[in-house]
């Protein structure tokens, strides 16, 4: 966030030390302190202290040399997870789906730019990239992220895809904001997403909203499978039914709940990008 965008109440402190928990991921399990230093762009005396003090809080252990993250972190996740029951919810009918149709399902947030992984019933791996709770991926190039993207105010899709990084990952990714905004609409009036081989080679992808009690998209449930297996026409005769029932049985369940998020918040342009 620029510092003249920052409100007086801004912690700098806190975002730093946020920042250096954000340095380790599955590329870099093990950092040394440089390395902290120069991913988060503070002094080495700087990034000292802030390990130092995540070590004596039990988040992150060292031996002397190298620093990693140690499982207590997963305490912060939880804390989110807990108090949003969507996941709950939708487990048992993502479980059901998978039993069904014996391809994965995932249940998905939009975080500012990106969709996370807030539930996950997997069967086999199809992506090279291991998929877990907690994973990203930038919403504009995933089927889960442009069916939630879709149901926002047509500004605030204008907004995002200005701003969005629009290269392409593949060769059949859409690369254009005009072509990208096309695309959008048109998922809003099917009410379903496919996209075809645009985030990873091989990987076809279909995908429905979630709507809470007042109809609001919180979330979306995938299910992603290998192109060579399954053409876009099979994916969307055998697929896409089976999809859209197990998404009403777990709105159903929502009214019931009367749940309405937080994930309406998340979905929404919070500020916050990868």
């Amino acid at each position: 966030m620029p510092a003249e965008a920052r409100a007086p109440h801004f912690v700098q402190s806190f975002e730093r030390g946020l920042a250096v928990i954000r340095a380790f991921d599955a590329d870099h399990p093990e950092l040394t302190l440089s390395d902290v230093a120069r991913s988060c762009e503070l002094t080495r005396a700087a990034a000292r202290r802030f390990l130092l003090t995540l070590v004596d809080l039990g988040y992150v252990h060292t031996d002397g040399r190298l620093f990693r993250l140690t499982p207590r972190v997963l305490e912060l996740g939880y804390s989110y997870l807990s108090s949003f029951t969507l996941p709950e919810i939708a487990e048992p009918h993502l479980e059901q789906l998978v039993a069904q149709i014996r391809e994965s399902s995932s249940l998905c947030v939009l975080d500012g730019d990106d969709i996370v992984y807030v539930a996950r019933v997997p069967t086999r791996r199809i992506m090279t990239a291991t998929i877990t709770v907690g994973t990203r991926f930038p919403a504009h190039v995933t089927s889960v992220g442009r069916v939630i993207l879709a149901h926002l105010p047509d500004e605030e899709i204008d907004a995002r895809l200005a701003r969005a990084d629009l290269r392409p990952l593949t060769s059949r990714t859409i690369a254009s904001a005009g072509a990208l905004s096309a695309e959008l609409r048109r998922i809003r009036r099917q009410g379903y997403a496919i996209v075809d081989q645009e985030l990873e080679e091989g990987l076809r992808s279909v995908a429905v909203p979630v709507r809470d009690r007042d109809g609001e998209v919180v979330a979306a449930v995938n299910v992603p499978v290998h192109a060579a297996r399954n053409s876009v026409e099979s994916v969307r005769r055998d697929l896409l039914p089976p999809l859209l029932a197990t998404v009403a049985r777990i709105e159903a369940d929502l009214r019931v709940t009367g749940l309405t998020g937080p994930a309406r918040g998340a979905s929404r342009d919070t500020g916050t990008h990868r």
